[in-house]
C-alpha cells in the first residue's frame, strides 16, 4: 500500500471514493489552483475551476488515455510515475507549477525541474508522499492549446506540445512553451518563448519558434519513433498549438 499511495493510486471503497478522502479536492486561492495529490483526472476535466482559471489543463485532461483510465487516474499518481509522455507533467513545466511532498522530515515544494530527474525517476525520497499540486491560474484572456500525436486514440503521445500565450492582439508578452514525448523530462522550450516575446505572433515568428523548437530537444530513438521523427513532430506541433492559441487570444481580446 506505501508504494500505491507513493505513486499516487487509490484504493476504492464500495462508494468509488478514494480511501484517503482528504487527498482529493480542487481549490482556488490566492491565485492558485490547488489539487489534493488523489484528485482524479475525470475530476478535474468536467471541474468548472479548472475549465475558468485552468483550461489549457481541462484541454490537456481530456487527452490522457481512455475513459477508465480518467475515472481512476489521478493527478498525483500521474506526476509521481513520472511518463515523459504524459500530458500533466508538460502541464506542470508549461504553467511553472510546483508540488508539495511531505515525509518524516517535513514538507518540500518542488518545481518541475526539481521533481523529475528521468524516465519514470523523480526526487521523491523512499519515505515521502506527493501530496498537493498548485498551478498557477492562467490570465483570463490568454490564449492556449495542447497539441499532441499518437499512434492510436488513447496512446500516450510520441510528442505533445503544451502552449500558452498572454499578450493582446499580434503582441505576446509572456509565452510558455513544454513538450512532451522528447526526452528524460519535460522540456521548457525558453528560446523558442523568448522569440515570441521578442517578435509577436506573426507568421515569421511563430515558424521560427517552432524550428527553434526542434533544435531545443534531444529525444531518443525508440521503437515508436526515430530522434528525428520526434524532432520533425516537435516543430509541427508547436506551429499548430502557437497559432490556435493566438487565435483564442485574439478571439477574447
Amino acid at each position: 500500500m506505501a508504494d500505491k499511495i507513493r505513486a499516487g493510486w487509490h484504493d476504492a471503497g464500495r462508494e468509488g471514493e478514494p480511501r484517503i478522502a482528504a487527498l482529493a479536492y480542487i481549490r482556488a486561492e490566492n491565485g492558485t489552483v490547488a489539487f489534493g495529490a488523489m484528485t482524479r483526472q475525470r475530476a478535474i476535466e468536467f471541474s468548472p475551476v479548472v475549465r475558468r482559471r485552468l483550461p489549457l489543463l481541462a484541454e490537456a485532461t481530456a487527452l490522457v488515455g481512455h475513459l477508465p483510465i480518467r475515472t481512476r487516474g489521478t493527478i498525483g499518481g500521474s506526476l509521481a510515475h513520472a511518463d515523459p509522455s504524459a500530458e500533466y507533467p508538460a502541464i506542470l513545466a508549461a504553467l511553472d507549477g510546483t508540488v508539495v511532498v511531505r515525509g518524516p522530515r517535513g514538507e518540500r515544494v518542488l518545481t518541475s525541474a526539481e521533481l523529475f530527474r528521468s524516465y519514470l525517476a523523480t526526487s521523491l525520497g523512499a519515505d515521502e508522499m506527493l501530496v498537493e499540486v498548485r498551478l498557477p491560474a492562467m490570465p483570463a484572456g490568454a490564449g492556449f492549446a495542447f497539441e499532441e500525436f499518437s499512434r492510436r486514440h488513447g496512446d500516450f503521445a510520441i510528442v505533445g506540445i503544451a502552449c500558452m500565450l498572454i499578450g493582446e492582439s499580434r503582441r505576446c508578452t509572456a509565452a510558455r512553451l513544454a513538450t512532451a514525448g522528447t526526452g528524460p523530462v519535460p522540456t521548457r522550450l525558453r528560446p523558442a518563448e523568448e522569440i515570441l516575446e521578442r517578435d509577436g505572433l506573426t507568421d515569421a515568428a511563430i515558424d521560427a519558434a517552432a524550428g527553434r523548437a526542434a533544435e531545443l530537444v534531444t529525444p531518443d530513438d525508440d521503437l515508436h519513433a526515430s530522434s528525428a521523427y520526434r524532432r520533425h513532430l516537435t516543430r509541427v506541433l508547436t506551429g499548430r498549438a502557437l497559432r490556435r492559441a493566438a487565435a483564442r487570444m485574439e478571439s477574447v481580446a
